[in-house]
């Protein structure tokens, strides 16, 4: 009876000693779930931060491309073959880029695939800050026989708040409070829609083709986060049959309260027909949904959810090959897609001239950038291998508080 007593006295020790242990990783368990979501909130935030931080390099490089072009004379500032920027036997891409290598890439991949570059022309339009720099990359780096055009979007002079219900909303004083206002910053749990790319007009230039080409009849619209690996000249004799916009469809995705079942479209790479568009009357309708959003409660900002409802029922779908999207995000996309693809594209925070960029996929980038270039001969990179990043060489011994950095100058 005694050893049955003590046998029994320590079960019941045993017992407690479960009850608290089990107390005890609950309570463990709660600090870790806990731990878990702030350390996902901190790498949301990083990788925000990550996305729209200028690498040193890509902030030396237009320096130095911007001080050479403005030592050239008026006429070694002209590019050849200007005379052809208004056919429109001709195929002509609209690329809107404050990225110097990024369009770069976008240019080369381009010329490199097609049958006859004599024939593809590239109208580029960057920022005021990054004119002189994309002016001089590409007087330095014609593509091959390719006709380039770069122009400021301060050229357009009827793109103003007036007419534009998109550049006086990026004009307001609720958005300007938005971005620079830093008790705003740490209560916004949506921190995609703090990307400065939302601040830029060049962002919203795409809607204001038919004004950007007035002489022209159809053009490819390219983002400078893709890469082409096939010729595109067949994407100008595929007839939309009355559609505005030729476009990859992105089918079982989940478009909140615009469509919730509806199938979206990618940008990135779409054939748009201006003889359409001018009759359809595009800008006004992209116009008047704007000032509809004038509150942002439609959607926050971005193209895509206007661009979605602008050319609704006006969409010509291309066959997926043409173009593949995810590269930015999604580490799943296969190497067969991809293979197959006319274009790939980087859409997302993973862009491949970023450290944070998805490491096998790098590859069908770097290949586009030509290190022998002079410009890029003191850059240290090994894009075309392995994690780290593009990285222009800056004389920094004794730096200065961010984002001011020193550049060497030959």
């Amino acid at each position: 009876m005694k050893a049955m007593e003590q046998t029994l006295a320590r079960g019941q020790q045993i017992q407690d000693n479960c009850s608290a242990v089990v107390k005890k990783l609950r309570a463990i368990l709660h600090s870790t779930e806990e731990q878990l979501r702030v350390n996902k909130k901190q790498a949301l935030f990083l990788t925000q931060l990550a996305a729209k931080t200028l690498p040193k390099g890509l902030h030396c490089l237009p320096l130095r491309l911007s001080n050479e072009y403005y030592a050239l004379s008026q006429s070694q500032q002209q590019f050849p073959n200007q005379d052809k920027l208004e056919d429109p036997k001709l195929y002509h891409y609209a690329l809107f880029s404050d990225n110097i290598l990024a369009a770069a890439v976008v240019v080369n991949s381009t010329v490199t695939h097609a049958k006859d570059p004599s024939n593809h022309v590239f109208h580029i339009v960057t920022d005021k800050l990054n004119y002189a720099a994309m002016r001089m990359w590409f007087l330095a780096n014609q593509p091959g026989q390719g006709t380039i055009e770069v122009r400021s979007i301060e050229e357009f002079t009827w793109l103003n708040s007036s007419y534009s219900p998109a550049l006086k909303q990026l004009e307001s004083q609720s958005m300007i409070d938005y971005y620079f206002k830093t008790h705003r910053a740490s209560s916004d749990s949506n921190l995609k829609y703090r990307n400065p790319k939302y601040l830029s007009i060049l962002n919203h230039l795409r809607f204001y083709l038919p004004e950007v080409f007035p002489k022209l009849d159809k053009v490819l619209f390219l983002d400078d986060d893709v890469v082409v690996q096939k010729d595109l000249t067949p994407l100008w004799k595929i007839k939309l049959n009355g559609k505005v916009n030729g476009a990859v469809e992105t089918c079982g995705e989940n478009f909140h309260q615009l469509r919730p079942h509806a199938c979206g479209w990618a940008y990135g790479m779409n054939i748009f027909d201006l003889i359409e568009w001018r009759k359809q009357k595009i800008t006004e309708i992209y116009h008047s949904w704007q000032k509809l959003n004038s509150d942002r409660l439609l959607w926050k900002l971005g193209t895509l959810p206007p661009g979605l409802i602008t050319f609704w029922n006006k969409i010509f779908p291309l066959d997926r090959s043409w173009h593949i999207l995810g590269l930015g995000y999604n580490p799943g996309v296969s190497h067969k897609d991809i293979e197959r693809a006319a274009v790939v594209h980087y859409n997302g925070n993973l862009k491949p001239w970023l450290e944070i960029a998805i490491p096998k996929f790098r590859g069908y980038w770097s290949k586009f950038v030509d290190y022998d270039q002079a410009y890029l001969r003191t850059v240290t990179s090994i894009l075309s291998a392995a994690p780290p990043p593009f990285i222009l060489v800056c004389n920094s011994s004794h730096p200065p508080p961010p984002p001011i950095f020193f550049c060497s100058m030959p």
